[in-house]
């Protein structure tokens, strides 16, 4: 019988969710505020955490970062149960780690019908993960970056964004590294009067996210899709786990950090001292090699954003791709952009 703890701090509806689970064939353990879900958690081992977010003495966010910190509880499926219901409390609650979220109220069947599928899904997976250290140590199976990315691509948490929606936002919690398996990301900031600064632009097999694997920072900028995005998530600790035991993927992954930290700094050198012919060849090029992968395809790029990672004003851009077109540097048609001379722009001033 699988085993449920319930976390909830309205006595009448944890008494009555309590009931449901009885009589669908779980056993039930309850908590009326997080500090005792966390207590709760480390002494009974749940199968499954049924959680709400807004609670008395730690609120069902701390609730899943404590459970999370902890070698035995940080691998039990969590699901948040809430009346909140604005996109950015969802996704907060995901970029935390939690597998599920339903809002309140929900109906019998979606309750039981979203626990099943994650202790099934836990199952299929096939491994207690508190085992996984064990198991790459002795086998050794992730030996370079690209097993490190078929890892994420096999066993990773499923994420899906539209166009212009927000991946994680600034002070959001880092709990997991992504590696985009579709679509364009971009990473920005904001300015002293709000104007959004892109400061790199992440692409298909790229990894998103990373920041202290020893702490859990919170994001110091924001990062959006650029066009419809699918990614790929791996808790934080599971991969500091697997750098841990493969030193040659840590050294290839230092490799492409510090690459990106290169790029990041000629991008702001480009940015403060460079014309607007520079900074606009220099974008074009950079957009062609992280979308394109340098391929001769045309770039579906909106001006605003080619403008943010440039530095300077949509219309200026504008008038220097124009300059670009009669120069036979690159053609537009409608609102895309072919790169034809990439020689010629490298070697713009």
């Amino acid at each position: 019988m699988k085993k449920i703890l319930l976390v909830e701090d309205d006595t009448s509806l944890r008494e009555n969710v309590a009931e449901l689970l009885e009589l669908s064939g779980f056993n039930v353990c309850s908590a009326s505020n997080g500090k005792i879900a966390v207590d709760k958690a480390i002494k009974e081992q749940p199968d499954l955490v049924l959680c709400d977010i807004m609670m008395p003495e730690m609120d069902g966010y701390e609730v899943l970062e404590q459970l999370s910190s902890i070698e035995t509880t940080r691998y039990i499926p969590f699901i948040f149960v809430s009346a909140k219901t604005e996109k950015q409390d969802v996704r907060r609650g995901m970029n935390l780690g939690a597998d599920d979220y339903l809002t309140k109220p929900f109906e019998e069947e979606e309750l039981l019908s979203a626990i099943q599928c994650r202790l099934e899904k836990a199952k299929e997976m096939g491994v207690a993960l508190a085992e996984y250290p064990k198991t790459t140590s002795q086998e050794q199976e992730i030996r370079s970056l690209n097993e490190l990315k078929n890892f994420f691509d096999d066993h990773g948490q499923l994420f899906s964004f539209k166009k212009d929606e927000t991946i994680y936002s600034k002070g959001d919690h880092s709990n997991m590294v992504y590696l985009i398996l579709k679509g364009v990301v971009k990473s920005c900031g904001l300015d002293e009067e709000g104007k959004e600064l892109i400061t790199s632009v992440y692409s298909e097999d790229d990894f998103l996210g990373f920041t202290s694997l020893t702490d859990h920072l919170p994001y110091q900028e924001y990062a959006s899709a650029m066009e419809e995005v699918e990614l790929a998530g791996i808790s934080k600790e599971k991969v500091k786990g697997i750098l841990e035991d493969n030193k040659s993927v840590s050294l290839e992954l230092m490799d492409v950090i510090t690459g990106d930290l290169a790029n990041i700094k000629n991008q702001l050198l480009q940015m403060a001292y460079s014309s607007v012919r520079k900074k606009t060849a220099q974008t074009l090029l950079m957009f062609s090699r992280a979308i394109n992968k340098d391929k001769l395809e045309p770039l579906k790029i909106s001006r605003s954003d080619l403008a943010g990672v440039a530095g300077i004003a949509t219309e200026s851009l504008i008038r220097t791709l124009s300059d670009f077109k009669h120069e036979g540097l690159i053609t537009i048609e409608n609102r895309n952009i072919m790169v034809l001379d990439k020689e010629a722009l490298q070697n713009v001033n």
